[in-house]
């Protein structure tokens, strides 16, 4: 994401490696803040291949919270241990600044203001609501949605341009119509997507974190259903550049 001259980074899965050799292709110093929403796995696997942290003229800003009395940088370090990988964290290159964050803080990346919110995961997870120049984006991977509407993301969602948030079933999957139940799993649907975009006044709902099991058909048709319930909404898809100043997406 490119915010105001800055470079902001969600989460550090797979897409990193493909990320990390873009931005290395230029040859250009790198300077980016990484917003971690939580550490399982699926979030932090891309990191040890992600080019740009084996070089020294690169800078990186990590935020997230510490999870089960540990901060990132142990995470990350524990990741890249023998026998896991060959190089550790301290012989990436890179120069890393870890802050350590409590769900409903808000900091600054330059002019850009950051607030977050917590979600209901296992273990926890943060959101973060990125605003620059009248122009909001809101990122919420990796929720369950409750009985009531989890109000203090309404709160952080409220009057959002872009709303990506979890939306890893469908109403039918998570309540085991036809399929085991997912209750408990720690992930929510596009109906209930829709639900809290709606009470947000988000406006454009964005799908996202998908289940893995979802064909493209079946996401296609997701995002016919949804874009009926909710129009304007979208489900996400690799190589998507929405811009949230002209309200604009490509593929």
């Amino acid at each position: 994401m490119q915010v105001a001259g800055h470079l902001i980074i969600i989460d550090c899965g797979t897409g990193m490696r493909p990320l990390g050799n873009a931005l290395a292709a230029s040859g250009e110093p790198i300077v980016a803040t990484v917003l971690v929403s939580h550490m399982h796995l699926d979030h932090i696997l891309g990191f040890p291949f992600f080019s740009p942290a084996f070089s020294k003229q690169n800078r990186f800003a990590f935020y997230s919270e510490p999870r089960v009395f540990k901060g990132l940088r142990a995470v990350l370090s524990e990741q890249m241990a023998d026998p896991t990988f060959p190089i550790g964290l301290d012989h990436m290159g890179a120069q890393f600044r870890f802050h350590e964050l409590s769900a409903g803080d808000s900091f600054s990346i330059g002019p850009v203001n950051v607030r977050t919110a917590p979600l209901n995961h296992p273990g926890g997870a943060t959101a973060y609501r990125i605003e620059h120049g009248g122009h909001v984006y809101v990122h919420a991977s990796d929720h369950e949605h409750l009985s009531s509407l989890h109000q203090p993301l309404v709160d952080l969602a409220q009057g959002a341009d872009v709303l990506s948030l979890d939306a890893t079933y469908t109403d039918d999957e998570y309540h085991g119509h036809g399929t085991p139940s997912h209750v408990g799993w720690g992930h929510s649907t596009w109906q209930e997507g829709c639900r809290l975009a709606d009470a947000a006044g988000v406006k454009r709902h964005v799908l996202f974190h998908h289940d893995p099991s979802h064909t493209d058909a079946l996401l296609d048709e997701i995002g016919v259903l949804a874009s009926t319930r909710r129009p304007g909404t979208l489900v996400a898809r690799e190589g998507m550049v929405i811009d949230v100043r002209n309200d604009s997406y490509t593929f």
